[in-house]
């Protein structure tokens, strides 16, 4: 029996990276890259990655919370990027490559917080967590180009080289989360 499908919201490096992650997990329906958390409507790649727009990079997911909650999905989210660092993933730099988790609601944001909470406290970084907890507001998608990135690009350098290495650790850390 399906249960009821929710959406998540969240930003954690390059969109390419978040949904090739998420894609793969059990009770994902669909993932979406595009932009959020800033102040130009409907803006477009070049214009974000300007870093002039406010916007993050991030990924909306609409998943079946009878299969997967979204605790879950942010116990993956902790593990999938490094949420220490501000402003960058690897060598994507620049605010639009921000770690965030945009709630969609007063009970997404109370586990977001307790989520972020238990991530410092289990010592999974050894820096602290400076991921952003902030009300979501509006979602642009990306491009068509972006959308699937990695299945159509796998061979690419960057697939390759950042890409499979989250996919390969993926599977390691939760083979029984993934489809």
């Amino acid at each position: 029996m399906a249960g009821k499908s929710e959406t998540a919201t969240l930003a954690a490096g390059c969109f390419w990276c978040v949904e090739a992650v998420f894609g793969r997990l059990r009770g994902v329906q669909e993932v979406v890259s595009g932009y959020t958390g800033g102040t130009v409507a409907n803006p477009t790649f070049e214009e974000v990655c300007s870093g002039a727009t406010g916007h993050a990079e991030a990924v909306q997911i609409r998943f079946d919370s009878k299969v997967i909650s979204f605790a879950e999905l942010l116990g993956v989210f902790w593990r999938s990027h490094d949420p220490t660092t501000r402003n960058r993933q690897g060598a994507d730099v620049g605010s639009q490559y921000r770690s965030a988790i945009f709630y969609h609601d007063e009970h997404q944001r109370q586990i977001a917080e307790a989520s972020r909470n238990e991530a410092q406290a289990a010592g999974l970084w050894p820096e602290p967590i400076v991921t952003e907890i902030v009300p979501f507001s509006t979602f642009y998608p990306a491009e068509g180009y972006h959308q699937d990135y990695y299945r159509q690009n796998a061979l690419q350098p960057y697939c390759r080289m950042v890409i499979a290495p989250k996919l390969k650790k993926l599977r390691q850390s939760f083979a029984d989360k993934l489809k």
